[in-house]
């Protein structure tokens, strides 16, 4: 066992603190990694304040992991010390039902194990990013090619997949109009990356307040939907929305300003359930989706295409003992756009 540093939440909706954890011996596939940053999700506070329901404590949040690895398993084939790598939001499943065979771990139908707050299959807490250091087994380590700095690569770990996989599964490209609801720590990544997939663009936000960061980013218009008429003037014009937002939405509204036969793709979270007026898919034959993060080599794809095309995350690089603060300035919306911890502090 190796004990780091860490920061934890001792319970729930208590403030993080600076702790120590032991992390497992590397095991035959194992890579020990040097954690070097790691970005702050808000679902991250979700589950530090229980927003999703019962959470394991202490808690040691963080699933956008980027570092260097310092040891590997003799059994290891992909990695060698040295090697710049991400973890992203699982360490392990069952790697042999239907979904993990076909690459699509996150809907392991046994299970996927999190990367933090979770039971591995060892019996033992995962404890997640916010630490010195993490032992996670080669099968659910990416490579973080060389055209991409660390610290913008973290938050794709998270942010940059949950993106990517329903942008691509629903065909973003050209041709195709493309919403962005929400222009926050996921949303600003989804209007790069479907910038760079060559659909036309649109962010449809509260207010027009970050427009013209919107618009440097990659967006082609820019709507506030606190403005009745926005749902007027788009009804009926796009191929595909994916809605970013983590508040309950008005689905009808937004389904609204489809095409027929469109698609809306959600990929926030509410803690609170939602209503919807089925005549609202029916009436143009329109589909409601979900999406949750992707597979492994969905994640490399993710990473290979952003260092492709020269995207990383907006980010504002923080030391530990900003944690707490960073998380009121999240729930404020206070943050442009993705809070990374320098590890480097803890």
């Amino acid at each position: 066992m190796t004990t780091v540093a860490a920061y934890a939440a001792p319970a729930a909706k208590a403030p993080l603190e600076r702790t120590t954890i032991e992390r497992r011996p590397v095991r035959e596939h194992d890579v020990l990694i040097d954690i070097k940053f790691a970005g702050i999700c808000h679902s991250d506070i979700h589950q530090v304040r229980e927003g999703w329901g019962e959470a394991i404590f202490p808690m040691v949040p963080g699933h956008e992991i980027a570092g260097v690895v310092s040891e590997v398993g003799p059994g290891v084939t992909r990695f060698k010390v040295g090697d710049r790598v991400g973890v992203g939001c699982m360490v392990d499943s069952c790697r042999e039902c239907e979904m993990c065979r076909a690459g699509k771990e996150q809907y392991c139908l046994q299970g996927q194990t999190p990367t933090y707050n979770g039971i591995g299959r060892d019996g033992e807490p995962t404890y997640g990013g916010y630490s010195e250091k993490v032992v996670v087994d080669e099968n659910f380590v990416v490579r973080i090619p060389d055209g991409l700095a660390l610290d913008v690569a973290a938050p794709l770990l998270c942010a940059g997949i949950t993106l990517y996989s329903p942008l691509k599964r629903f065909g973003a490209g050209p041709g195709r109009k493309v919403a962005i609801v929400g222009m926050g720590g996921l949303g600003h990544m989804g209007v790069k990356i479907a910038h760079a997939m060559g659909a036309e663009v649109t962010v449809l936000s509260q207010s027009l307040r970050k427009k013209d960061d919107g618009l440097r980013l990659g967006a082609d218009h820019y709507y506030a939907t606190s403005d009745p008429k926005t749902f007027e003037e788009l009804r009926g014009s796009f191929d595909l929305i994916v809605s970013t937002v983590s508040a309950p939405l008005d689905f009808g509204a937004y389904l609204s300003l489809l095409k027929p036969e469109g698609t809306l793709a959600n990929v926030g979270a509410p803690e609170e359930p939602v209503s919807l007026n089925l005549f609202s898919l029916i009436g143009g034959g329109r589909s409601l989706a979900g999406s949750m993060i992707g597979g492994i080599p969905e994640t490399q794809e993710t990473l290979d295409f952003c260092a492709e095309h020269g995207i990383g995350a907006e980010i504002e690089l923080i030391a530990a003992s900003e944690i707490n603060e960073a998380y009121e300035r999240v729930e404020n919306s206070d943050v442009r756009y993705r809070f990374v911890i320098d590890t480097a502090t803890i």
